[in-house]
């Protein structure tokens, strides 16, 4: 199979178009390398030391004998070159990773908000639009977030996408009906992703599109069965406030002798795949694609659910850290719950990897071998919600910075 990996060089990914070419599957990455220049922006770089793209694919092809091909192309600014090469090229799918991916970025500025907008929305739009141009029938996969559903407290599981309602006729009678699940982003960038829902949606309709929607929880891991292969195939490992999940956040402090820091009452409860999992799934929704006219396909991507303190609590415990309480620079309630359905992958064959499988002791020693690679001072999560938020902000936990005496 032909595939079109949008966003290759990311964080997801790098690791899928790895798998799918494992696999045996003809992989053509399109990507305009944002997230390196954002490292440039930000000041801060990966944890493990990424080679360029064309010699991630050089060590790949050295490794294989397989190709992965590489266009720099900007999905959400270069329409007709998109246009183009998905007519010159016809994929049979295409796996769609090509936005700005966090949340905290996407709430820095009024630029960043203005930038994650327009990439985002304008990324999928374009692609969308390109496929019915060119009545391109491939299957379109993507990866999108459980935070569409937000995260309050509901007392019933989030389904796969769609909710059953009841809606009172004129009659007085009851009809049912399904529904996309209510949207309730809890930042810029959960809203772009469920602008995306919206825009499935009506492509799906319209024009009869082949869409899966991947509601996806926080990935942790660093390594999949081809990464490890060679030293120069290994995943980014975002550490910072900006990029990095919290778990392996907590992972990287542990390693490195800084403070566990759980903001707010760490409360929260949120959803967690492993990175090969994430792989694994995005391969199964490829072997299963929805029929043309059908309605776009959801499915939750994520393995189990943990509460923020927990994790910490797990892993001090593990590591002997120390765990510390901010101020938390996001606007949402301090505790939740989250009860989540994912039959369907599993109903497909996925057996999750769990933290109980132990692979987190892995990750804490890629920690270590990188820990020099680590500014310290690009650990704090700073990037605040709201103005007033801002101002209650601990921008060095660790009260290691020069204090002014004048």
């Amino acid at each position: 199979m032909k595939i079109a990996v949008m966003g290759g060089d990311g964080f997801i990914g790098w690791p899928t178009s790895l798998h799918l070419s494992d696999a045996g599957h003809d992989i053509h990455i399109l990507d305009n390398l944002s997230r390196r220049w954002i490292d440039t922006e930000l000041g801060v770089q990966s944890l493990t030391p990424m080679d360029s793209i064309q010699e991630r694919t050089r060590i790949w092809h050295a490794e294989t004998g397989r190709r992965i091909h590489f266009n720099l192309i900007d999905l959400s600014k270069d329409y007709e070159p998109v246009k183009k090469w998905l007519g010159e090229n016809r994929p049979d799918a295409i796996i769609h990773f090509a936005e700005q991916r966090a949340a905290p970025y996407s709430m820095k500025s009024d630029r960043h908000k203005n930038y994650t907008v327009n990439n985002n929305v304008s990324a999928t739009h374009n692609l969308l639009n390109a496929l019915v141009e060119l009545q391109l029938d491939a299957h379109l996969i993507h990866l999108g977030t459980m935070g569409v559903y937000g995260y309050s407290t509901v007392g019933a599981a989030i389904p796969e996408g769609y909710l059953s309602v009841g809606i009172e006729t004129s009659a007085g009678e009851t009809a049912s009906q399904e529904i996309l699940y209510p949207s309730n982003p809890g930042s810029i960038y959960h809203m772009t992703k469920c602008l995306d829902q919206l825009l499935f949606q009506f492509y799906a309709k319209n024009d009869a599109l082949r869409i899966t929607d991947l509601h996806q929880g926080i990935v942790w891991g660093t390594h999949t069965e081809q990464t490890r292969r060679h030293p120069q195939l290994i995943n980014r490992f975002d550490y910072d406030g900006d990029y990095g999940t919290v778990l392996n956040r907590f992972l990287i402090q542990a390693a490195i002798g800084y403070p566990l820091t759980v903001h707010g009452t760490g409360g929260q409860t949120r959803a967690f795949i492993h990175i090969q999992d994430s792989v694994r799934c995005i391969e199964l929704a490829l072997k299963n694609p929805p029929a043309r006219g059908s309605r776009v396909e959801i499915f939750n991507q994520m393995t189990e659910t943990h509460r923020i303190r927990d994790l910490a609590e797990m892993i001090a415990r593990m590591s002997g850290s120390e765990i510390i309480r901010l101020p938390n620079p996001r606007k949402e309630a301090p505790e939740n719950e989250l009860i989540v359905k994912n039959e369907k992958f599993r109903a497909l064959g996925l057996d999750p990897i769990t933290l109980e499988a132990g692979l987190l002791t892995e990750i804490v020693d890629v920690a270590r071998k990188f820990a020099y690679r680590v500014d310290r001072s690009r650990v704090p999560a700073v990037s605040a919600w709201t103005k007033d938020i801002a101002a209650t902000i601990n921008h060095d936990p660790e009260g290691k910075r020069l204090k002014s005496v004048s």
